[in-house]
């Protein structure tokens, strides 16, 4: 079964009375979702891992920034070197202090699972070969891409279709995907070209499609693991 992760952002930042409850609840969510890692099974968990650390480290750096800004008194006077110390005064009820702590605590954990996460991302992909099939249209924004599933010995047919979506900032790519259809591995020693030539006549929208079919030798999670490396893999490939 699935494990879903209950790391939040709330359980670092709204720090009351329970902060070794927290470290506790921490660490338990930090071991499950290693164990998951220890089974291969490395996503939702990495992506949403790096996205917790990077927020946590940002909140990090915004609270010392704020932390300069509020009043300052006396801590001590060295007299031999002629330097005043000066300790930052929290207005009262807040808890950054605790947050601060926390979040400090907690990064070197978080990091050390992330770590072992991407440890896993990098011998997949390395293992994860692909090559485009036949000639590659102009146009490929639109396509098919073909990734075996191992664990079940089936061999999976994607349709894919990339958007581009633009802010004032920056410029994102979104990768749809649809499950066409699936090939148990009897019939997947069919070459490459002759699946993309089949589903160029049951898909006829496509008469020229950009085509990806990928190898590898692993028995991992596909929907965990293999497919959301692949699609990673395949945007790569889409651009270079």
């Amino acid at each position: 079964m699935e494990y879903a992760s209950k790391l939040s952002l709330q359980l670092f930042t709204k720090v009351q009375d329970d902060f070794e409850k927290r470290q506790s609840i921490i660490l338990s969510e930090l071991k499950k979702i290693s164990t998951q890692f220890q089974y291969y099974k490395i996503y939702p968990h990495l992506s949403e891992l790096i996205e917790i650390h990077k927020t946590l480290k940002d909140i990090i750096a915004r609270l010392t920034d704020l932390k300069s800004k509020f009043p300052k008194r006396i801590g001590k006077i060295d007299w031999v070197n002629r330097t005043i110390e000066h300790e930052v005064v929290f207005v009262d009820g807040t808890d950054l202090t605790a947050v601060v702590d926390l979040i400090n605590w907690a990064l070197p954990s978080i990091e050390k699972v992330i770590g072992e996460g991407i440890a896993i991302h990098e011998f997949v992909e390395k293992d994860l070969s692909v090559e485009h099939v036949g000639i590659l249209p102009a146009y490929k924004d639109e396509g098919y891409f073909f990734v075996p599933d191992n664990e079940s010995r089936k061999l999976n047919l994607f349709r894919f279709e990339l958007s581009l979506f633009k802010s004032s900032e920056d410029e994102y790519r979104s990768l749809k995907t649809r499950l066409l259809k699936s090939l148990e591995q009897g019939r997947a020693h069919y070459s490459p070209g002759s699946i993309k030539l089949e589903l160029i006549k049951e898909e006829k929208e496509l008469p020229n499609p950009a085509t990806y079919a990928f190898d590898t030798r692993l028995d991992f999670s596909f929907q965990q693991t293999i497919l959301p490396i692949a699609k990673r893999k395949l945007m790569r490939a889409i651009y270079q």
